[in-house]
């Protein structure tokens, strides 16, 4: 079941990024976004995947799009610990993690 769910996921070539795939690699980062403490690897691996899969600017736009979505999903989401989530585990990204970023700006 695990194997087809990650089918649904991958990236054909020309294709966007969609929201499933955003959702399903930061889901492993709920715990953290929500309640603080530290990224499990399992979630920055989800942060280095969506970077990987935004190679280009509509790609990021769609990303962050689909971010701003998931984040504003979740009340009780820690916005400090979105936003430190990229450095925490050391991932360069121009994809914010926040409610309110204006995704039309990002190069």
């Amino acid at each position: 079941m695990v194997v087809i769910s990650m089918v649904q996921f991958m990236v054909k070539p020309g294709e966007a990024i969609s929201c499933g795939q955003v959702d399903a690699s930061l889901a492993p980062c709920v715990p953290y976004l929500t309640g603080g403490g530290n990224p499990p690897p399992e979630c920055c691996d989800g942060v280095k995947n969506i970077k990987g899969m935004a190679a280009t600017t509509t790609d990021r736009r769609a990303a962050c799009n689909c971010v701003k979505d998931a984040a504003n999903r979740y009340s009780n989401l820690k916005d400090d610990a979105a936003q430190a989530l990229p450095t925490k585990c050391g991932v360069q990204m121009n994809i914010p993690i926040s409610r309110t970023t204006n995704c039309d700006i990002i190069n």
